[in-house]
């Protein structure tokens, strides 16, 4: 099947600082990829490049079959992760403003309806909730039914029954082909929505894949947590690795070992030796490896490399500027 992004090598720097340095995808009809990288790895950098509001230093870049500066606007769709609408209009007729920029557009009404907002349709976006706010901002990205749509963030500060609701949205229309390209730092959104997910980290994208395909490559073991405050020298003898927790991880207590390669059926064994030995716990808990694993086996050694070099002056600039521009190529793309 015909890409309808696709992009090869994409370089870019701002001054002292490489903000793309090779980063390659292609993206299929009615795919949704999930970009997912930590602040400043280059993801709003590329979601510009994508959508020819910056121009990169190096590479190619094709969208819908043509350049990014030379695309149809009309097929495109793009919310920026920071989007401030005039806040003395209604829901409605913010989504009829949005409308009204394109020949054939959407009703507004049915936009209102897809996100969830026929009851708050009448109230002035300054006195919205944060998330029906953000759920405003994603139907303006649909007003125009576009062929491919870029959303950062899409479902930041929308409580869990809108961001169902945001999914839900988002898997229809890629089953009707819209090809959906967004970033997200909820790895369970990558998880559920994307068709593919890559990781870009320090401007490049270093892995790209189905989340299950990455979960199995990069993910590492199933694990029991146990927690405790006793040291994991007190695991000397256990048959299976023990570890303190990754710093970082969700959900995961401060005060625990983490017992790795090990299957549910073992885990009364692991009972038993903590019982044997008199080692305190006040609780158990057993999880396969998922996305979040995947982020923290390889964003984060890449993010220690990049720190040290900033450090030691290998960079200059600032590198966390890359995430605050794309409210910017939203507005003008």
């Amino acid at each position: 099947m015909e890409a309808v992004v696709d992009a090869t090598d994409l370089e870019k720097t701002y001054g002292e600082t490489v903000a793309l340095s090779g980063a390659s995808l292609s993206v299929a009809q009615g795919e949704v990829f999930a970009l997912i990288g930590p602040n400043g790895a280059g993801k709003t950098t590329l979601v510009r490049a994508l959508t020819g509001t910056v121009e990169p230093d190096g590479g190619t870049a094709t969208i819908l079959g043509a350049s990014p500066s030379a695309v149809d606007r009309d097929r495109l769709g793009v919310l920026p992760q920071e989007f401030s609408p005039p806040a003395r209009l209604s829901a409605r007729e913010l989504l009829a403003y949005y409308a009204g920029l394109y020949d054939d557009p959407r009703d507004p009404a049915d936009v209102l309806a897809d996100v969830g907002l026929v009851d708050a349709g009448d109230t002035w976006y300054e006195n919205l909730s944060g998330g029906q706010r953000r759920r405003v901002c994603v139907g303006s990205a649909l007003v125009n039914d576009p062929d491919l749509l870029f959303l950062d963030e899409p479902t930041t500060g929308i409580d869990p029954a809108g961001r169902r609701t945001v999914w839900r949205l988002i898997e229809d229309l890629a089953d009707a082909g819209t090809t959906v390209v967004l970033t997200t730092h909820d790895m369970a959104e990558a998880e559920h929505l994307a068709d593919r997910v890559g990781l870009l980290a320090d401007g490049s994208l270093v892995a790209q894949g189905p989340p299950a395909d990455l979960v199995r490559e990069y993910g590492g073991s199933s694990r029991l947590t146990v927690e405790t405050t006793a040291d994991p020298d007190s695991f000397a003898d256990l048959e299976y690795p023990v570890e303190r927790p990754q710093r970082g991880r969700n959900r995961t207590p401060e005060e625990a070992v983490v017992v790795r390669e090990i299957d549910p059926a073992a885990i009364e064994g692991v009972v038993d030796y903590l019982e044997d030995r008199d080692i305190a716990y006040t609780g158990l808990s057993w999880a396969e490896p998922d996305l979040e694993d995947v982020y923290l086996s390889l964003a984060e050694p890449t993010e220690r490399e990049r720190t040290r070099r900033l450090e030691g002056g290998g960079e200059s600039g600032d590198a966390a500027a890359d995430d605050s521009d794309l409210a910017q190529a939203g507005e003008t793309a």
